[in-house]
Order: C-alpha cells, then sequence, then structure tokens
C-alpha cells in the first residue's frame, strides 16, 4: 500500500481487535470492550489524539498496574441528586460511562444530578460520553482534572501547576445534538506530541519556554527543562484560561477532596466531574428543543466571513466525520498504522483486514 495514502478499516473489525489486545493485557471482557469502544469512537469523531493512539498506553497501565484490569468502583458518598465515587484506578474509559448513567437517574427523579468520579485513568475524549444523555433529552456537563499532573502555567508563569482540563457540554435541539468538548489550555499534549512526531509546527503560539517565551516549537516540550501549556487565550488573554483551569479544578478536585498536593506526582488518574440536567423539570421537553434550535438556527444564519466556510454548530464536523467513517471505515494514517502493527506484534493479535 502506498505511503502517501491512509488506511481505511472497518469500525467493528477495528474495535474488537483493540478489546482483544486490551484482554491480552489482562483487562475483564466487559471492561476491555468498553475501552476499546471508547477509544474508537474518538477516532470516529475525529478525535485522533484520544483514539486508538492511546491504545499502547492503556495496554502498559495495564501491565504495569496503574490501571486496575477489574473490579468495581467505590460510592465514598451520596445524597438524592449527587455523588461521589472512588474508581480506584479502573479505566475511566470504562467507568465514566456509568457514572454519565448514574447521573441521568438521579436526574429523571431529582431534575439534575452529579457524580463525580475521583482516581479514574485513562478518560480520553469527553465528546464520546455526551451522546448517553443527550439521547435521553437530557444536557450534561463534563469536566476533567488530573491532579498528578503539571503542565498548564496559569497566566503569567513560565512553570506549570495544572493539567489541560477538558470541558464537555451536549445539547438535544429538535434536529442533530450540540457537542461541544474544548481544552481549558491552548492545546493538549496529545497535540503537542502528534506535531512532534509528524515534524510539524504548532499552528499557533501554545507552549511557554523555560525563558518565558510563547513558541510554536513543539519539540521545546522535550526540552530540559520542558515549554510547558499556555492557558486558553494565550499570551494576551490568557487569564480566561488560567480563571477556568481554577474553577475546574475547584469542581473536581477540591470537591473530591483529592488535591494536586495529596496526589502521587506523574500519576495520570483524572477526576470527572459529570452533571445532567432534565430540561422537563423546568418545563416542557419540547419547547426547551425548540429553543436550543432557535439558538442554533440563528448561528447558522449569522453572515460567514468566508462564504466557503459557514458557520458550524458544535459537533456538527465531528458527526459529520463519523457518518462519513461508519460508511468508509476509520481512517488512520500510515504512521499510526505502523504504531498500532507494533502493538499487534507486542500482544501478538493480528491486524484485522482493511477495507477495501
Amino acid at each position: 500500500m502506498s505511503e502517501q495514502k491512509n488506511i481505511h478499516i472497518s469500525a467493528d473489525s477495528i474495535c474488537q481487535w483493540a478489546q482483544n489486545c486490551l484482554q491480552q493485557a489482562g483487562a475483564e471482557e466487559v471492561v476491555a470492550a468498553a475501552m476499546a469502544e471508547n477509544l474508537v469512537a474518538a477516532d470516529l469523531m475525529g478525535f485522533r489524539t484520544h483514539g486508538l493512539m492511546r491504545l499502547r498506553y492503556n495496554i502498559n497501565c495495564l501491565r504495569d498496574g496503574s490501571s486496575r484490569p477489574s473490579g468495581d468502583y467505590s460510592v465514598i458518598s451520596k445524597r438524592a441528586a449527587v455523588q461521589l465515587w472512588d474508581a480506584d484506578l479502573l479505566s475511566g474509559l470504562y467507568v465514566v460511562p456509568q457514572a454519565v448513567d448514574t447521573a441521568i437517574a438521579m436526574a429523571r427523579e431529582c431534575g439534575t444530578g452529579t457524580v463525580i468520579v475521583k482516581r479514574a485513568q485513562h478518560v480520553a475524549a469527553l465528546a464520546v460520553y455526551l451522546e448517553r444523555a443527550v439521547n435521553e433529552g437530557m444536557l450534561i456537563q463534563l469536566m476533567c482534572a488530573t491532579p498528578g499532573q503539571q503542565v498548564v502555567a496559569p497566566h503569567g508563569a513560565k512553570s506549570a501547576w495544572f493539567s489541560p482540563n477538558p470541558f464537555a457540554i451536549g445539547a438535544p435541539t429538535q434536529s442533530q445534538p450540540i457537542l461541544f468538548d474544548i481544552s481549558f489550555s491552548m492545546t493538549a499534549a496529545g497535540k503537542v506530541r502528534k506535531s512532534i512526531a509528524e515534524q510539524q509546527p504548532l499552528p499557533y503560539p501554545a507552549l511557554i519556554t523555560a525563558t518565558g517565551d510563547y513558541t510554536t516549537d513543539a519539540t521545546t516540550f522535550l526540552h530540559d527543562p520542558a515549554s510547558v501549556l499556555a492557558p486558553l487565550g494565550g499570551q494576551e488573554l490568557g487569564y480566561k484560561g488560567s480563571g477556568l483551569c481554577l474553577f475546574s479544578e475547584l469542581w473536581t478536585l477540591a470537591l473530591s477532596q483529592l488535591g494536586r498536593h495529596q496526589e502521587q506526582p506523574g500519576l495520570d488518574a483524572n477526576t470527572v466531574w459529570i452533571q445532567a440536567i432534565d430540561p422537563s423539570a423546568f418545563g416542557d421537553v419540547n419547547e426547551f428543543k425548540a429553543q436550543a434550535q432557535a439558538l442554533v438556527d440563528g448561528m447558522k444564519a449569522a453572515t460567514p466571513i468566508d462564504k466557503n466556510y459557514p458557520v458550524r454548530i458544535p459537533g456538527e464536523g465531528a458527526m459529520a466525520t463519523r457518518t462519513r467513517q461508519l460508511q468508509s471505515g476509520v481512517e488512520y494514517s500510515p504512521e499510526l498504522w505502523r504504531q498500532l502493527a507494533k502493538v499487534a506484534d507486542m500482544m501478538q493479535q493480528p491486524l484485522p483486514e482493511l477495507t477495501t
């Protein structure tokens, strides 16, 4: 196959292969199935840095004991519409969907439901969990922080304190749902690593060097001392991202009572805040959807700067990417396919046949 062409593979076959690899690494079948499904779901939606690019990482976590292969979470505290869980290093790919479902159930009863999960291993793309709630007619918000990780500088600093702290929301409309997933840093560490692997600069100055300069040079992330991620807003408006990082860590780390001063440095376990809201607690669900639809219709009707690039609704591109890839196969670059081939050899699980 030409090195210039991307590889296409059916979603079902690559998902089953990933599950087989994770089971071979020790994960219980139900855990491995959820991990594989949500990694591939990220690829389907175009979140490449949170998909099977992270398969080897998850396998290594299972092998070295930093991700628990089986078992259950513990409920630390609960009230009618609030619960705190300890995942005890179970994969977030397995635990977070359960937490979303629990938040939905509480929202049906109480109008809202909030679950905070601490010590969940790799969570991947928050966007993949949104539709679990949206398909039930719910609004949903998720935030994630990593107390053992420090890679994002507070505004005005050249050393790190925060983690990138992704944030995601989902809402139903009368047409396609709203699905929004961003980081409170200028970019994600995975995108920096991707730029390094592809020998490309970052598209904008998203890193702060040890000397305090903003740069697009991704390789500075590997220097000693390494550059750090800038907060959302960058050099001029980074106080906004810095404040949002603080907000997200109050809602995750402070509420879970597991902070940066308590967690083992370098441990990638996450704390995830999940809240579902049932619009029917406030009025007619169909009226809510009509209001939401009016908002997105107004966005779409706005005059674009460039008519070739009309205004897009959050999630519109991801859903189109998923639809296309479900038809033509999940698309992987030759570089990533070679990485997956190494995983296949390591786990003695041959890669599936390519889509013709």
